[in-house]
């Protein structure tokens, strides 16, 4: 079992409200220092909604769900591994620091027993998956995990369009939070409906527990869109991402390569905006969370 803090400890015993948080946002998708500071912000936004806040690293082998500020400074300025579902044992054997991506988060908070988790986009099905199979190891791992994970869709690097498709095959629900459009990460709407939406917390509760007891196992994702007024202008958004796409390809980035690439891509031609707008989504998506995780132990 992965070592708790204190809070999420006593909150888990007492049936209180606890969020997850992944690391791996903190630990290679900002910059230093604003990712300390984002890190901190996420925590107080899952508080401020009623809940603990947990976010789960991997330090000195030993699986932590819940850090303190001492752990909090360290993932966002040592060196951490990206550690997924796989990593684990592996990092564990080795006594090795490590940041949790959604796999690993999903896994590590459900082993605890938390039901609620907060991050900033899902990784999919990449454009190029037909040749390379490239495919997030997080779609599967919700497929396996009982979670309520918080997100705004996926982003608009991937192929949109087939993540659905696999979060369908694998028996993964998605509701958009107050809407029937499917959030594009950067943008508010990626284009395409979605059958289900959801109104409140107390709506995504009764899901949740409508899911236990029809014996539905696998992750409900919750897909919570940026305010429109704070998204990336839609056609400098597709005028980018096409340059980025022609970059890639021209230089011969291929495979993992090509997220990072796209990424600090986007970054740099729209003069930081897009770092902006992720760390808007991340903080939506926490509070979110935290609404949801409070209204889940309001039934208890």
């Amino acid at each position: 079992m992965p070592t708790l803090s204190e809070p999420v400890r006593q909150a888990l015993d007492a049936g209180g409200a606890v969020v997850a948080l992944e690391s791996t946002i903190i630990a290679h998708g900002l910059p230093r220092p604003r990712n300390l500071e984002v890190a901190r912000e996420l925590e107080a936004a899952v508080a401020a909604a009623g809940a603990v806040p947990a976010t789960i690293a991997v330090l000195d082998g030993e699986a932590h769900v819940g850090l303190d500020e001492d752990g909090l400074a360290r993932i966002a300025t040592a060196h951490m591994a990206k550690l997924s579902v796989r990593d684990l044992p592996l990092a564990a054997a080795r006594g090795a620091d490590g940041a949790t991506t959604v796999a690993a988060t999903a896994h590590l908070a459900a082993r605890a027993g938390i039901r609620v988790f907060a991050t900033g986009g899902l990784g999919g099905v990449h454009r190029d998956a037909r040749e390379s199979w490239d495919e997030s190891a997080d779609l599967l791992a919700l497929a396996r995990t009982s979670i309520t994970v918080v997100a705004a869709g996926v982003k608009s690097i991937l192929d949109v369009g087939a993540t659905l498709e696999r979060l369908e095959t694998l028996g993964v629900g998605v509701a958009g939070w107050q809407t029937d459009r499917f959030p594009g990460f950067y943008l508010t709407d990626s284009g395409f409906e979605l059958d289900w939406s959801v109104q409140d917390a107390a709506e995504v509760a009764a899901a949740m527990a409508a899911a236990d007891e029809l014996g539905v196992e696998g992750a409900l994702v919750v897909a919570n869109p940026i305010a429109a007024g704070e998204q990336l202008d839609p056609a400098e958004h597709e005028r980018v991402l096409a340059d980025g796409l022609e970059r890639a390809r021209a230089a011969g980035v291929t495979g993992k390569a090509v997220t990072p690439f796209l990424l600090d891509h986007l970054h740099r031609a729209t003069g930081g905006r897009s770092l902006e707008v992720n760390i808007a989504v991340a903080r939506g998506n926490a509070s979110v969370a935290g609404a949801i995780a409070t209204a889940w132990a309001a039934r208890a």
